[in-house]
C-alpha cells in the first residue's frame, strides 16, 4: 500500500469524527510520517483531544492519555521505583509515557517541571529514572494539547521542548455548516468510540523510509535553508529558528510531497509548511512583543521576502 493509499485511509477514518479540518488532518499525517510530535493550540472546546484521539485509534498502537494539571508531578509521567517488600527490592512502574501514542492533554497546565518530564522521551525516545534509562517504545508519538498562554492557569512551555515538536498548529472554530454537521454526526453517540484501525503496525514502520526517498532538489533544499535563516537574521527576532527547525521544515516538505502522491518536493510545499514548524522555534525581541508583533507575522514576511526558486 503506498503512502498515498495510507494517508486516504487514515484521512476518510480520521473524518469520521472530525468534520471540515482535512488540512488540520493532513499536517498530523504529515507529523506521523516523520516520527515527529505534534503541539495542538486552541481554546478548549474546539476538538483538540477528539482529533488527537481519533488519528491515534485510526493507527492502532498502544495508546495513553495524561491529562496535565498544576499538580502533576514528573514521576506520575515517565514512572517511578516502587520498593517491594515480597521481593525485598525496588521495581520500576511506568508511567503513561512508556506507549506509543501518548496524548499530552492541556500541557501547559502543568508547572515547568513535570512539562520538562517529557523532554528527554521526545528528543530520545528514552526515559532515564534513579540513573537507568529505558527506552520507549517504538514508534513513539507525542500528541500535545495546549490552551492560548492568555488564558489563566497555563504556563509558556520551556524553549527546549516547544522546540521538539515537529509542528504547531490551531484548530480554528468551524463554519456554521460544520457545526450543524458536527451536531447530526453527534446525536446518536460519539462516533469515536465505534473508530477502529486502518493501518497495521508493519506498514506504519515502513512508512518514514519511504517518506525520506522523496527527491529534494538542490535549488528547493537552499530555499529551505535561506527561509530559516532568514529568521535568525530579521531585526524583530530575538532567537531564530534553530537547525532543528531546518530539518523539520525539510522532512515536513517531503511528508507532504508523498501524502500528495509526488515523488519530488516543490516550493509550495516549503511555503506551505513553513508557519506550522517554524513559529513556535521563534521568540520575538521584546520590544516587538509590547507592540503586539506575532512570530506568525515575521514567518510570512519571510516567505515573502526570500526569493522562491525556478526553474531554468
Amino acid at each position: 500500500m503506498t503512502i498515498v493509499e495510507t494517508a486516504a485511509r487514515i484521512r476518510a477514518n480520521v473524518q469520521k469524527v472530525i468534520v471540515g479540518k482535512d488540512h488540520v488532518i493532513d499536517l498530523a499525517l504529515v507529523a506521523v510520517l516523520c516520527e515527529g510530535h505534534l503541539l495542538i493550540e486552541d481554546v478548549p472546546g474546539i476538538g483538540k483531544t477528539t482529533l488527537a484521539k481519533a488519528l491515534a485509534a485510526s493507527l492502532g498502537l498502544h495508546f495513553r492519555r495524561i491529562q496535565f494539571t498544576p499538580d502533576l508531578l514528573p514521576s506520575d509521567v515517565t514512572g517511578v521505583n516502587i520498593f517491594n517488600q515480597k521481593r525485598q527490592e525496588f521495581e520500576f512502574r511506568p508511567g503513561p509515557v512508556f506507549a506509543n501514542v501518548v496524548l499530552a492533554d492541556e500541557i501547559n497546565r502543568a508547572t515547568p517541571r513535570t512539562q520538562s518530564a517529557l523532554l528527554e522521551a521526545m528528543q530520545e525516545r528514552q526515559v532515564t529514572a534513579d540513573g537507568e534509562t529505558r527506552p520507549l517504545p517504538r514508534p513513539f508519538l507525542v500528541l500535545a494539547t495546549q490552551n492560548p498562554i492568555e488564558l489563566e492557569g497555563t504556563f509558556p512551555l520551556p524553549e527546549a521542548q516547544i522546540d521538539r515538536f515537529l509542528i504547531k498548529l490551531p484548530l480554528g472554530y468551524p463554519s456554521a455548516q460544520e457545526e450543524e454537521s458536527i451536531l447530526l454526526r453527534f446525536q446518536d453517540g460519539n462516533p469515536l468510540e465505534a473508530l477502529g484501525p486502518v493501518i497495521t503496525q508493519d506498514d506504519l514502520a515502513a512508512l518514514p523510509s519511504e517518506v525520506q526517498s522523496v527527491r529534494v532538489e538542490a535549488s528547493v533544499r537552499k530555499y529551505v535553508i535561506d527561509i530559516v535563516r532568514a529568521t535568525r537574521n530579521h531585526q524583530e527576532v530575538e532567537l531564530g529558528a534553530s537547525p532543528r527547525g531546518t530539518l523539520a521544515l525539510y522532512r515536513a516538505a517531503q511528508a507532504y510531497a508523498a501524502i500528495a502522491g509526488r515523488g519530488f518536493v516543490l516550493p509550495d510545499d516549503v511555503k506551505h509548511l513553513a508557519p506550522y514548524t517554524l513559529t513556535h522555534r521563534i521568540i520575538l525581541s521584546p520590544q516587538m512583543r509590547l507592540r503586539g508583533r506575532r512570530p506568525e507575522d515575521v514567518v510570512s514576511g519571510v516567505i515573502e521576502s526570500v526569493p522562491v526558486p525556478v526553474e531554468k
